[in-house]
């Protein structure tokens, strides 16, 4: 199993206002994954579980929210990890954009 991505988004925001910025992109998660498609989520405190569909693969995903930052995990599946680097760039570039 390929290692998680991780990824730690800055943020000024306070926690309550990060998590409600987050809750109305998620839909713009699944624009992270090459092909991919609808997303699921849940809340768990102040942690966000969310599966994107790419590529005919499930990929699990957290997001952590703390008050100055939320560290993203991503957990892709052995045939998605060829584009492993390629998601974390384009997260690490278009995360903060989630909190805007």
């Amino acid at each position: 199993m390929p290692e998680p991505i991780t990824v730690e988004i800055p943020h000024g925001l306070g926690r309550d206002a990060a998590k409600e910025r987050i809750d109305k992109g998620i839909g713009k998660l699944a624009d992270m994954f090459p092909g991919g498609g609808t997303v699921e989520h849940r809340w768990e405190g102040d942690t966000m579980a969310f599966t994107v569909e790419a590529m005919d693969q499930r990929i699990a995903c957290r997001l952590d929210v703390e008050e100055d930052k939320v560290r993203a995990q991503i957990d892709l599946p052995p045939f998605l990890a060829l584009f492993a680097e390629k998601i974390r760039a384009k997260l690490t570039r278009e995360g903060p954009k989630l909190l805007e």
